[in-house]
Formats: C-alpha cells, structure tokens, sequence
C-alpha cells in the first residue's frame, strides 16, 4: 500500500500540461464574479451574497471604499494569471499566488463562519476556495 503523503504529492502538477488553458478558465469566472464587481460596484456584489448593508452613516462610504480595495487587489491577481496564460512567462509564481490566496481566503471564511458574521454565502466559499486551491495544485506547472 503507496503512503498517503507520498500519493498525495504525486499529485501536483498531474494536469500541469494544461496550466494555461486552466487559467483562461479561471479568469473568466473570477473577473465576471469577483474582480469587477467588487471593484465597480461593491455595494452592490455584496447585495447579491446576502450582506447587510451600512447605511451611510454607519459607514457606507468605508464600505465602498474596502470593497474597491480588494477588488483592486484581486484585479491584479487577474493580470498576473492574464500575463501568464498568453506567454506562460511566470506560470509557477502565478499559481504559487494562486495557492496563497485559496488557503488565505479559506482562513478568512472559516474564522468569519466560527464568528457567524457572515452570511451563508460566505460561509459556501469555504468549498469554492479549497476547490480553487486543490486545482490549482493539480494544475500547477511542473
């Protein structure tokens, strides 16, 4: 019987072939879902998974403002897989992101679950992101 730990690191990369066409994919979904919402209308994306909204007083504007901010920062996550996907240039260091950035926003949605100040939405990203994060292992450029 094969050792687990051994299996499972066999697995890196078993779709690295196909990095590049895994990315195109992934931009698509990510910039129509995420990016750009969050970074036009973030208000409004945080409507459509459920959150309560600040009413100007209690701090819309700072709202608005944080919402633009991680959009922006997603939105260069974006590039990096943009850059990569046409000219490979970068394609480790691209998922190497990718990976960071599953596992932090695992941490960041299961902390705000044990909390409970976040809607079911929220919570749901739990899976959506440990599914980006094992694909991105699984498709990682070896």
């Amino acid at each position: 019987m094969q050792d687990p730990g051994i299996f499972l690191l066999s697995l890196i990369g078993v779709w690295g072939a196909h990095s590049q066409a895994f990315l195109w994919v992934l931009i698509a979904v990510t910039s129509l879902a995420f990016a750009l919402p969050i970074f036009l209308l973030p208000l409004t994306w945080a409507r459509w998974f459920r959150w309560r909204l600040p009413r100007e007083a209690d701090g819309a504007d700072l709202a608005v403002y944080f919402g633009r901010c991680l959009g922006a920062f997603v939105l260069i996550v974006e590039l990096l897989m943009l850059r990569a996907a046409l000219t490979g240039d970068g394609l480790p260091y691209t998922f190497q992101v990718l990976i960071a950035v599953s596992a932090f926003m695992v941490v960041v949605h299961v902390w705000g679950a044990l909390q409970r100040i976040q809607p079911p939405t929220e919570t749901m990203e739990i899976a959506m992101y440990t599914a980006f994060g094992l694909l991105a292992i699984l498709f990682y450029p070896v």
